[in-house]
């Protein structure tokens, strides 16, 4: 049962978060509310769509964890994330725990034993905001082993505030600054794999265009590898020309750049959309 002085601080923050929406500083402050409720870590919001590459809208990751909780975790691992699987297939809740979701089995699981094992975590929280056009944010929140587990109260806590959570999420979603930025626009959901094999041909190589391809479809270095009858090293050395052809420095950014081409795509007829976007 939440008792009145922590309903009351809570109340004073969400009125903050309020007073932020539509601004950059939505997110950070989202995080900070959370965090007067309930220890947690690395707090960090994502945009899931079934046909595009997850997007990362904001996060409070140290510098030391973000290649391993963002970078490594958009070569591949998402698409056996179950919050990622539960976010795509019409979720009904606003709140989810990983080891509810899963069970109790997640340490059986290939996504454990191939990325999650590796990142040093204990426990996980998903507040879940169902947007228009097939599109889900999710907000994550973490346990590191010194802080343990979160307790029962404090998932009923944040079980408590789902809803308010997801609201004012979805709200800053659909201000128009976000929706042109991030979201699907009607009709083009049918043009996405064009636009897969289309996006950086006019500046990468045949051979990189299709290492590019398989990246932007969520393929690991190991998998790509194996469709395109190349080495892992081939992969690689591919995959670092992609970035530097393409001015980015990691996998977050080129989905976010690939994202960010998403309006061209009907403009560019086929083409490449990037052409395009750069002007």
């Amino acid at each position: 049962m939440v008792d009145l002085k922590t309903l009351n601080r809570w109340n004073v923050d969400l009125a903050r978060v309020i007073e932020t929406l539509g601004t950059d500083d939505f997110f950070p402050t989202l995080f900070e509310a959370l965090r007067t409720q309930v220890k947690l870590s690395y707090p960090q919001a994502w945009l899931y769509h079934r046909d595009l590459p997850p997007q990362i809208l904001s996060h409070d990751i140290p510098k030391r964890a973000v290649k391993l909780q963002i970078d490594r975790y958009l070569e591949g691992p998402y698409q056996e994330d179950p919050f990622y699987q539960t976010s795509i297939a019409s979720p009904r809740s606003h709140i989810y725990r990983l080891g509810t979701l899963t069970s109790g089995k997640l340490p059986d699981s290939g996504y454990y034993r191939d990325y999650y094992q590796d990142t040093d975590t204990v426990d996980e929280v998903m507040f879940l905001s169902r947007l228009d056009g097939g599109s889900v944010t999710n907000l994550c929140v973490m346990r590191l082993p010194q802080q343990g587990p979160f307790t029962q109260d404090e998932y009923d806590l944040l079980y408590a505030l789902a809803e308010p959570v997801a609201a004012v999420i979805k709200s800053h979603c659909l201000r128009d600054d976000f929706a042109v930025r991030n979201l699907l626009k009607p009709g083009i959901d049918h043009q996405i794999d064009i636009a897969f094999s289309s996006f950086g041909a006019s500046y990468v190589s045949g051979r990189e265009r299709e290492v590019l391809e398989l990246m932007l479809r969520g393929y690991g270095t190991a998998t790509s590898a194996e469709r395109l009858g190349i080495s892992v090293e081939t992969v690689r050395r591919h995959r670092k020309s992609i970035y530097g052809k393409l001015d980015v420095n990691s996998q977050a950014d080129l989905f976010s750049l690939f994202i960010n081409t998403m309006p061209f795509i009907g403009q560019a007829g086929g083409e490449d959309p990037l052409k395009i976007y750069m002007g």
